[in-house]
């Protein structure tokens, strides 16, 4: 479990300030560590904290460790990531504790004859796999996992205890997924006819990048006729809808409760706050950041921070307000003149009197 601090530095980067041969056994926050322990400055609020703490080493950027001077006594890992590295730290301490994963496969499992699994994967008690699915190398599918017929799994990704993953759908490397996500579903497409609605068969699949995580009880549906896409690194919190035929570009996150409505195509890099919702068939540029809570109601081209709250109200009483509020800017430069023409008048008059 132990680890020599010069040895972590080497393996993680960054520039280590102390002494070298410090044993490190774990990380903690600011408050608590301890003299074997890493901790992390990367808000320069918590500065205080910083200059108190009981850290073995503390990974901080270089104008930090300025501004601390000789108040912090501990060793100091200087990067211009501090939050990053020492989600590395967190990474690789969690990987000397965890129990590696036993390849093999369970005797209550169900294999296809045709399905094809890694030697190097482990599969769970009650995993199902269906006729020509692939899991790849050092996959790890937890109890009760389900996988569709001509899936695949790439190489390192871990799906935790009961994950669906329906059939043609595929995920890349290193790939995370929590229980109770569904990938795969149907997406909701229906005609109308006469009041009656006639279901649209959704034949397309979801095609999923490298390094996506995606949260607990999350769901992903498949296309109607193209595929849903999510494409590298992108993080999915818990508990959030994307519908048929989305497309989210790489390395954007979405915190929980987030729904994605069907069609939408979403930037790269851009990050949506918890219970953020985008309206069907938008389109939304890279780097553009949703607040907690907004509807997203049309497209947006420029990247920068957007946030749209409004009350509860009966449909029209609400776009007549979102009129209102779209005019705020040319009504104050009128009321601006009338003041203006008012004061005039004001001063004539008392001109006049005098």
């Amino acid at each position: 479990m132990n680890i020599r601090l010069g040895d972590l530095v080497t393996r993680l980067g960054g520039e280590l300030v102390g002494d070298a041969g410090l044993e490190i056994d774990g990380i903690a926050p600011l408050d608590s560590a301890g003299s074997r322990q890493v901790s992390f400055l990367s808000n320069r609020k918590l500065r205080e904290q910083a200059r108190n703490s009981r850290a073995a080493a503390l990974a901080l950027s270089p104008a930090d460790s300025e501004a601390l001077g000789p108040d912090y006594a501990g060793a100091r890992v200087l990067t211009p990531n501090p939050y990053a590295w020492f989600a590395r730290a967190a990474q690789h301490f969690v990987a000397l504790s965890a129990p590696p994963p036993v390849p093999g496969i369970h005797p209550s499992a169900s294999i296809a004859p045709s399905a094809r699994i890694a030697s190097s994967a482990c599969i769970g008690a009650h995993v199902t796999i269906e006729a020509e699915a692939e899991v790849g190398k050092h996959c790890v599918l937890d109890p009760g996992c389900f996988v569709g017929q001509g899936a695949r799994i790439g190489a390192g990704s871990h799906f935790f205890a009961n994950v669906t993953f329906h059939a043609r759908c595929e995920i890349g490397e290193r790939g995370i997924v929590h229980s109770g996500a569904v990938i795969g579903s149907d997406g909701f497409g229906f005609a109308n006819e006469k009041g009656a609605w006639v279901k649209i068969p959704q034949t397309g699949r979801v095609m999923i990048g490298n390094d996506v995580q995606v949260g607990a009880n999350t769901s992903i549906d498949r296309g109607a006729l193209e595929d849903t896409i999510i494409e590298d690194g992108v993080k999915l919190d818990n508990q959030i809808q994307i519908a048929h035929n989305c497309h989210i570009g790489a390395h954007t996150a979405m915190a929980g409760c987030v729904g994605v409505a069907g069609s939408a195509k979403i930037g790269k890099y851009c990050t949506f706050g918890g219970a953020a919702m985008v309206l069907g068939h938008l389109s939304i540029a890279d780097h553009v950041h949703i607040s907690s809570g907004s509807m997203v109601s049309r497209s947006i081209r420029e990247p920068g921070q957007y946030t749209g709250f409004y009350p509860l109200a009966k449909n029209a009483d609400w776009e007549k307000t979102a009129a209102i509020v779209r005019n705020l800017d040319s009504m104050r430069d009128k009321l601006k003149e009338l003041e203006k023409e008012l004061k005039a008048l004001k001063d004539g008059n008392k001109r006049n009197v005098d």
